[in-house]
């Protein structure tokens, strides 16, 4: 279930052709792409999927997903096209809804909804939307996960797990208020907006210095750390310690026996991963906290391909393959 593992995916879209106009094709790791309209400007575009998520917060993430995609390119998100599919007997208020809260969210991002599609259709269970967002940008100014150097610092901008935390918390009340406590449950189901790196991705890129971004969607920091070393042929060092692993994720490892491989593969949307030069990683660091983002340096890259991690003064492998927990955490926790 999710993403296609990357030899699969390179097989599945090894039959479409290159042309000159595309600069950045589709590959595993690349949530967007990007083609030239003039000799130095270039439309990124990304498309998303929506679906699973709470109805309250249906349009706004159906925008947010995509938004994200574009502006972890360096790109400011300008338009967007929206599908939404129901199931048959879907009641004209549930698309009304979820068009409200998009249109607002689109307003927030700075983002015009141009077309789209809407209607019922047989062997859909519950709403899918798909969201197409672009941006404009200068070509020599994209960022991509392959562009990683070594010795720049990995910098994180969010907590780990972040979406499992939180989607936890949102979704499994009862069970999160014995975890957790009531009144942290509370206060984590509101942090469901975090879920979203739009802000964030177009700081760094105004700042300079990053070399490549990747949003730690599903596979979490695993599938996010893996796929930047695989795109940009370098290796990584980590330290276990310095990683912002929230007590709740800690707690959610006990209580359903996760290793630690799933707790790094845990689904973490709206956590960025950059690769930051040394001299500029103190001034994204501070740029950062002032608009309320608690970054961490994580590690650094390496010319070395290896990818490790230090654990309790022990050089370890970084895990090479995502087991990300969140279907298992949010099935066991019904």
């Amino acid at each position: 279930m999710g993403k296609l593992a990357p030899d699969a995916l390179r097989e599945v879209i090894s039959c479409i052709k290159k042309t000159v106009e595309v600069i950045v094709p589709p590959k595993p790791g690349f949530d967007a792409g990007a083609h030239k309209i003039s000799d130095d400007i270039c439309i990124v575009i990304a498309t998303d999927p929506c679906l699973g998520v709470p109805k309250e917060w249906f349009g706004w993430f159906l925008i947010h997903y995509a938004a994200s995609d574009v502006a972890v390119f360096g790109a400011q998100p300008r338009f967007c096209t929206i599908n939404l599919l129901g199931a048959p007997g879907t009641r004209k208020e549930r698309f009304k809804a979820v068009m409200k809260q998009a249109c607002a969210a689109a307003d927030d991002v700075g983002m015009s909804i141009i077309t789209g599609h809407t209607g019922t259709y047989g062997g859909i269970l519950d709403l899918i939307g798909t969201c197409t967002a672009y941006g404009f940008i200068h070509k020599e100014q994209i960022i991509t996960p392959g562009g990683a150097q070594p010795g720049d610092y990995l910098i994180c901008t969010k907590p780990v797990g972040l979406e499992t935390v939180v989607n936890f918390a949102l979704t499994r009340q009862t069970l999160a208020e014995k975890l957790f406590g009531r009144e942290r449950t509370l206060c984590l189901a509101e942090q469901i907006s975090m879920q979203t790196c739009v802000e964030e991705a177009l700081l760094m890129a105004k700042l300079g210095g990053v070399s490549a971004m990747h949003d730690a969607t599903e596979g979490g920091l695993v599938a996010a750390l893996n796929e930047i070393a695989e795109a940009s042929h370098v290796g990584f060092q980590l330290d276990y310690e310095w990683l912002p692993l929230p007590l709740e994720l800690q707690k959610l490892a006990t209580h359903f026996d996760l290793s630690r491989a799933e707790v790094l593969s845990a689904s973490s949307t709206g956590t960025l991963l950059a690769g930051v030069s040394p001299s500029r990683k103190d001034r994204i660091i501070d740029s950062l906290a002032k608009r309320g983002f608690d970054a961490k340096i994580v590690g650094v890259l390496t010319e070395s391909k290896q990818r490790l991690i230090q654990y309790a003064g022990e050089e370890l492998q970084f895990p090479r393959q995502a087991a990300d927990p969140y279907a298992k955490i949010l099935a066991e926790a019904t």
